[in-house]
Formats: C-alpha cells, sequence, structure tokens
C-alpha cells in the first residue's frame, strides 16, 4: 500500500527555510512577511467568553450549541445580507483549512471525479482534491471548464494570494453556469471583511443566488477578522442537503468544535467593535508596506482586498525573496500558489506596527 502523502505535493513553506534562516541572522532579526499569521491581541471580548466556558467537562455536539447556530444564521443575514437562513443552513468546522483539505473526500469524491480551483490559488485546494483521489483542474474562467466529471467548483473571493475581488456580475454568470450543469460551488470568502478598494460580495447574496443556496456553500472564518487562527473557529453556510450530509459525516469521524471556542465563536459574531478595530490596524500597515515595496522598484497587481500584497520586480521570485531576506524581510514565492505566480511574492500585512516600521526603514536604504 502506497502512503497516502505519496499523492501530495512537496509541503512548500519548507523550501522557504534558507531564506528565513538568512533573514532572521539581520543584526535588527526577522520581518515576517511571509505567512498571514494574526499577530494581535485576541479581543478581549472573546478572551472572557473562552474563559466563561472553560468548565466543559461534556462532549461537544458537531452540529454545535444552539447559542452557536443563532449566531451564525445570524452573522450569514447581517453581515452578507442572505435572507431565510435555517440553522440547517450552518455548520461550524474546525478550522477552515481542516474543511478545504478533506471536503472532497466527504463529498464522496474520488477518481474521475473533478476539482477545479483557480490557476492562482491557496495550495489546499489541490490538496484536498489529491487526498479525494480526484483530478485536480486549474481555471482561469469557470464558466470555460469542461463540466464533464466536474463536481466541485472552488471560488476564493477575495483571493489569497492576489486579493482580487470577483464583481456580482462574475459570481452570478458562475453560479448560473454551475447549476446548469450541476456542478457544487463552495466560495471561499474567509478575507470578506477585508475588502480595501473593493466591496466583495457573497455567493449567498439574493443579488448573487436569486434568493436559494441550491448548489451553493460559503465558507467563512474568524482567524483573520477576529485573530482566532489558534482557536481553530470557522464554519461553513449554504445549500442544507449538502450540508445535512456533511454533519452526518462529521459527526461519525468526531470533528467537533471545542465547547469554549464555540462560546468564544458566539462572543466574537455579537461584537463588530473589535473587527473594526483590527480593519484599521490593517489598513495602516497596508499603507506604509505598499508604499515603501513600491518605492522599492515594486508593482502591485490586485490587492484591492485581504491581507496581502501581490508583487513583482518582473524577475523570477525566488530571486526577489533571496534578495529581500538580506534585507531580514521574509516573503513567500509567488510559485507556491501555482506556477502562473512565478514571477511575483506575496507580501502579507500582518507583523507588528514596529517591525511593519522596520520593513519600511530596509526598503528605503
Amino acid at each position: 500500500m502506497s502512503p497516502v502523502s505519496s499523492r501530495l505535493p512537496v509541503f512548500p513553506w519548507d523550501r522557504l527555510e534558507p531564506y528565513k534562516a538568512t533573514a532572521a541572522a539581520h543584526p535588527d532579526g526577522i520581518v515576517d512577511l511571509s505567512v498571514g499569521t494574526p499577530v494581535d491581541p485576541v479581543p478581549a471580548v472573546v478572551q472572557r467568553a473562552l474563559a466563561a466556558a472553560a468548565d466543559s467537562p461534556g462532549y461537544p455536539t458537531v452540529w454545535g450549541t444552539a447559542a452557536l447556530r443563532e449566531a451564525l444564521t445570524g452573522w450569514v443575514e447581517r453581515r452578507l445580507g442572505a435572507r431565510g437562513v435555517a440553522q440547517e443552513n450552518v455548520l461550524p468546522v474546525v478550522g477552515s483549512k481542516e474543511l478545504v483539505a478533506w471536503l472532497p473526500t466527504q463529498l464522496g469524491l474520488g477518481p474521475g471525479d473533478k476539482v477545479a480551483y483557480p490557476r492562482l490559488a491557496y495550495p489546499t485546494y489541490e490538496v484536498g482534491a489529491r487526498l479525494a483521489g480526484a483530478d485536480p483542474v486549474v481555471y482561469d474562467e469557470p464558466t470555460e471548464l469542461d463540466p464533464s466529471g466536474l463536481k466541485l467548483l472552488w471560488l476564493n473571493s477575495p483571493s489569497n494570494p492576489t486579493g482580487r475581488v470577483l464583481s456580482a456580475e462574475e459570481l452570478r454568470r458562475t453560479v448560473a453556469w454551475a447549476r446548469e450543469h450541476g456542478v457544487l460551488v463552495v466560495s471561499d470568502e474567509c478575507y470578506l471583511e477585508l475588502g480595501w478598494e473593493a466591496d466583495p460580495v457573497s455567493v449567498l447574496h439574493p443579488e448573487i443566488c436569486g434568493g436559494s443556496f441550491e448548489g451553493l456553500v460559503a465558507v467563512h472564518s474568524l482567524s483573520k477578522r477576529s485573530n482566532l487562527a489558534g482557536y481553530r473557529a470557522a464554519f461553513i453556510a449554504g445549500d442544507a442537503a449538502v450540508l445535512g450530509e456533511l454533519l452526518a459525516i462529521r459527526k461519525h469521524g468526531g470533528m467537533m468544535v471545542a465547547a469554549p471556542v464555540q462560546a468564544a465563536t458566539v462572543a466574537a459574531l455579537a461584537d463588530d467593535t473589535h473587527v473594526a478595530e483590527q480593519r484599521a490596524r490593517y489598513a495602516h500597515r497596508r499603507t506604509a508596506l505598499r508604499a515603501a515595496f513600491e518605492g522599492a522598484g515594486f508593482r502591485i497587481e490586485h490587492s484591492e482586498a485581504s491581507l496581502y500584497l501581490w508583487a513583482t520586480r518582473d524577475e523570477p521570485c525566488w530571486d526577489t525573496v533571496a534578495d529581500l531576506s538580506k534585507r531580514g524581510i521574509l516573503v513567500a514565492p509567488g510559485e507556491f500558489y501555482g506556477a502562473a505566480g512565478e514571477r511575483f511574492v506575496r507580501i502579507a500585512f500582518t507583523a507588528t506596527d514596529e517591525r511593519v516600521q522596520a520593513a519600511v526603514q530596509r526598503l528605503s536604504e
């Protein structure tokens, strides 16, 4: 029996280690802009909710508490503009990466089935297809895909890594095409609350879906909006038939969000103040880094949303990574997100204000 890992690509971040070591050797320390991991404090209101639920000796449920389901449905209606969201239309998951990696398997996909995702994309879309034994397929325009054998179509707006936002018309066209061909659309919207020069819209908005969630699932995370990456707090919303099947499978698999994390999620979704405060922090860092990189000869493409700048100096990405590492700045090579990114780097603005200023200074020297 061949190991399952043999189906998967080499874990990309391991290739960055030598450059990380170079950057860490800088006299003033590394400025790590490679991974979009939160560095700011977990909001106090969320910490209090977590602590209050710490005495949770019993097993949590996969579907979540009634309070969590109410919080999820309320947020989907209030923030995404969806209508008629019932508790059967939401499901908590153990972080969005877990969902992305295992969704094709949980949908029963396998050899002969196709999973499509953008040409420049989060690597776990491909990983999920390969774990299931399905065929990964990349696209530039989803409606130009061959629908035969296509079972799952990933959308990602705002995009990781490029920050591109799909327009309402693009989303409507894709949803209509997928429904015509019986393809399930799963829209990764984890950066939806981080639009800077565009206003991202969910596939669950009635102007996109026509008031029906049929064939649609949206993926959301609290990692970025609420600094909860360490909590593994995320959820999906959409087609009740699809979510019901996933619920049944996940009950057998024991895929339960920890009870204190469920309570923390309720608190996070009820409070908009911390989201606005965190957005302001990121906006400040984004402005500073964009000006600094452009001043250092970089061209920024897309980047109208998300937590990244998609940048190039029209050279191989590893050359850019190497050069910046000598200045103590670590960025992600665009090649990690597909061959089309081989001349770009992804720059996260999730570092502290002090580290961002260190990067700005170094780029000006």
